[in-house]
């Protein structure tokens, strides 16, 4: 053991670093590393086109399917079944052989629970503090309550 350090400090090691097989594996070496880093560079700037094309096929989906909807809507705008429900909600017309009855406002809200008591009846649900309700929630969902 003592001689191989006393060869390393006399400079017999360092003489086989400059022999050209040994100069010849660095600079291997170093072209390897140096193509292996632009690859990677490579991967990366894919990996985030790749997610921006994702992001862009998602927004084209929901929008897709916004049109179908509203294409949808539009064909039901036009049915005589909308016709009928529209006239009748907002004409106070009937069918032939109907009786259309008009309760006064008077009437209709004397026998309607008035918006305040439910309103505090919400309110006082939701006293206690969210990890409470979560908790019972979860209690609710587990047990099969309500």
């Amino acid at each position: 053991m003592l001689n191989k350090f006393s060869g390393i400090a006399k400079g017999k090691s360092l003489k086989g670093l400059f022999e050209l097989r040994t100069i010849g594996q660095l600079v291997f070496a170093v072209i390897v590393l140096l193509v292996s880093w632009s690859g990677v560079k490579v991967i990366q700037s894919n990996y985030e086109l790749q997610k921006q094309i994702s992001a862009m096929e998602q927004v084209n989906a929901v929008q897709t399917l916004e049109n179908n909807n509203l294409r949808l809507k539009n064909q039901y705008l036009n049915t005589d079944q909308y016709l009928e429900l529209s006239a009748r909600s907002h004409f106070s017309k009937a069918a032939p052989g109907e009786t259309l009855l008009i309760v006064p406002d008077s009437v209709s809200l004397a026998h309607s629970v008035p918006e305040t008591h439910a309103k505090a009846a919400v309110a006082l649900q939701d006293t206690r503090p969210w990890y409470e309700r979560n908790f019972n929630a979860w209690l609710d969902f587990f047990f099969h309550r309500g």
